[in-house]
């Protein structure tokens, strides 16, 4: 065996007469509502929790958040707790609020919970805090692709604004992006000679996924980074950017980009209600239409976690209950 040299026998020495978790230790009780906030990566997340548990806590001890005052609520007996909670519940419903703002509420409590019993310093759950029963039904139909042609029409490619408009239509139509997914799309994102694109996906944190480009959207990005001399820019710079002279540069907003859907299906006559999710839908739709219902290879093109999400798109395509009552009808 190798001997220890004296030097660092001493080192070791000291490192094991020290009291156990002493270089961890914490200075105070933990802040579980900011350790809870710290943990998402979202911040519409982090505005929803603080807004619903500032509510709640308002409304069980007349206080706004903090420390003290969640470590008291977190220290509470089983009963309780559960008590004080079902209490906040029945005062949700009695303001006659939705069953989805009932349960999101509800939800901010229990993570709450949850963070407090990681952290050791709550003992109880609220498992027996049911939500209520949600029953979505999600218009999923959007406009065929004819109507969308017309909005795409609209745009005068031969300016800096229209090659940008463009490049983000199609993105939003051929790839079915998220209104996200194209704001937080960098320069070096864009890769012209493989004609693909490193996106966030939903729900995929900081991990991007490589997705292909058809020629024409690849095309659309290439002439609107050359346009805008984005190939002399830093490869961290936002690929969309705003274009007024007293924000220039700065990244294109999702509100910009819902704003610029809104207003020009409203130019091309079309009487539905657009958004940039609602041509995320109809471009869905309209591949469901083209593969004849394939649930698998649409799941690849919309990037669903689960192939059930695709089938709301193929009921609503299909309209298989207005079938059924027109069938039923005949009969009598």
């Amino acid at each position: 065996m190798t001997p220890i040299h004296p030097e660092n026998l001493s080192v070791l020495e000291n490192s094991l007469a020290l009291a156990i978790g002493e270089d961890f230790s914490l200075e105070n009780d933990p802040d579980v509502i900011q350790q809870l906030i710290g943990d998402k990566r979202s911040e519409h997340t982090k505005r929803e929790y603080q807004k619903d548990l500032k509510d709640f806590f308002l409304f069980v001890a007349k206080k706004e958040p903090s420390r003290d005052l969640v470590l008291q609520f977190l220290h509470l007996e089983q009963r309780h707790a559960v008590a004080v909670v079902l209490k906040y519940k029945a005062h949700l419903i009695k303001k006659k609020l939705a069953e989805a703002t009932v349960n999101r509420r509800l939800s901010a409590i229990k993570s709450m919970v949850e963070m407090g019993r990681r952290l050791g310093v709550c003992n109880f759950s609220l498992d027996d805090v049911k939500g209520e029963r949600v029953e979505t039904y999600r218009d999923t139909t959007g406009i065929p692709a004819t109507d969308y042609a017309k909005v795409i029409a609209l745009i005068d490619k031969n300016t800096l604004k229209g090659k940008r408009d463009y490049a983000i239509l199609r993105l939003l139509w051929d790839n079915a992006l998220r209104r996200n997914e194209i704001v937080n799309l960098n320069v070096r994102d864009f890769n012209r000679k493989e004609k693909t694109l490193e996106i966030l996906g939903k729900g995929k944190g900081s991990q991007k996924q490589i997705i292909d480009l058809s020629d024409r959207t690849a095309d659309a990005i290439a002439s609107w980074i050359k346009a805008s001399k984005k190939k002399r820019a830093n490869a961290n710079d936002p690929l969309f950017t705003v274009l007024a002279y007293h924000k220039n540069g700065a990244r294109l907003t999702g509100e910009a980009i819902r704003r610029l859907v809104d207003g020009l299906c409203k130019e091309a006559g079309i009487t539905k209600k657009m958004s940039p999710h609602r041509v995320r839908h109809s471009a869905i739709t309209t591949v469901l239409d083209l593969n004849n219902g394939n649930y698998r290879a649409t799941q690849r093109f919309s990037r669903h976690a689960q192939v059930q999400t695709v089938l709301k798109y193929d009921d609503n395509r299909q309209r298989l209950q207005k079938q059924m009552s027109d069938s039923i009808s005949e009969l009598i």
